[in-house]
């Protein structure tokens, strides 16, 4: 515990991510499981409070979620607050031409984001979504005021910036230039958004230089505190996102270790049966 504890610190106050130059942006893995019942409830909340305002997910009830440990009245008194029943789906009163009209383009149903952002043997859902939801940052000429590492240009703004607090980003990208001569050589341009968003820009020639071109991003929180919580936060949302686009995971897994004893049991038997059949044959 006092690890973990150590390590979101110290990711909230440092966040280093080096990669290719034109590549896109490295996902942390998600820390939570599904099978956390308090990560999952907390995760619920912050879903209602922060999310359901704008984003739908309209293939959940609210009843469904007693799988994750909570009773009709803990739902009831927690997490309805404009007449909705238990059995009603998690919707949204936004309509979708006004959404259209206010932001552009309707914000999505998250009913099953997870699902939809995991990639064939690569990084699942989660951590698109863990990763997204950390690396929002102040930038003043956005439409917004924000934008996003993971998703460039990004329609929503940072919805749970005040549980976050404020920090910095300093970006630094090694590339080609053209010096003034017509040559091409490299350089390294710092660009740092402060807390407001307000970005400042360091050109350095870099004379002689043989690498490959690159870019960095640190982000550095200016209330460590605040910026520990929202780690956790922020996996406890995540978690309940990935548990709910399926909410039948844990069961299939189960399920899935049966069935493999099964067939493992099954090949003995046919084997054994095999040799049999076949003994007498030459």
């Amino acid at each position: 515990m006092i690890k973990k504890l150590l390590g979101a610190v110290a990711m909230a106050l440092t966040c280093t991510t080096a990669l290719a130059a034109g590549g896109d942006f490295p996902l942390e893995r998600a820390p939570k499981q599904v099978n956390d019942l308090a990560s999952l409830q907390n995760g619920a909340k912050l879903f209602v409070n922060h999310c359901l305002n704008c984003h739908s997910a309209n293939s959940m009830r609210y009843n469904k979620l007693a799988e994750i440990g909570l009773s009709d009245e803990q739902i009831r008194d927690n997490l309805l607050f404009t007449g909705e029943r238990v059995g009603d789906m998690m919707r949204i009163a936004m309509q979708p031409a006004d959404a259209g009209k206010w932001f552009g383009t309707a914000p999505p149903d998250l009913s099953v984001i997870a699902r939809a952002k995991s990639i064939n043997a690569g990084p699942s859902g989660a951590d698109y979504i863990y990763t997204y939801l950390r690396t929002f940052y102040r930038d003043a000429s956005k439409a917004t005021g924000w934008d996003n590492l993971v998703f460039p240009n990004v329609g929503m703004p940072h919805v749970m910036w005040n549980d976050q607090g404020p920090r910095e980003l300093t970006r630094t990208e090694v590339r080609q230039a053209k010096a003034q001569d017509g040559s091409t050589g490299w350089e390294r341009v710092v660009t740092t958004y402060d807390a407001q968003g307000y970005a400042s820009v360091q050109r350095e020639p870099l004379a002689g230089y043989k690498g490959h071109g690159s870019v960095e991003h640190r982000f550095k929180a200016l209330d460590p505190a605040r910026a520990s919580r929202y780690e956790q936060e922020v996996a406890d949302l995540t978690n309940f996102l990935n548990w709910m686009a399926e909410p039948a995971q844990l069961q299939r897994k189960r399920l899935g270790v049966w069935v493999l004893i099964f067939l493992g049991l099954f090949l003995v038997v046919a084997w054994r049966l095999n040799a049999s059949f076949w003994k007498h044959v030459k």
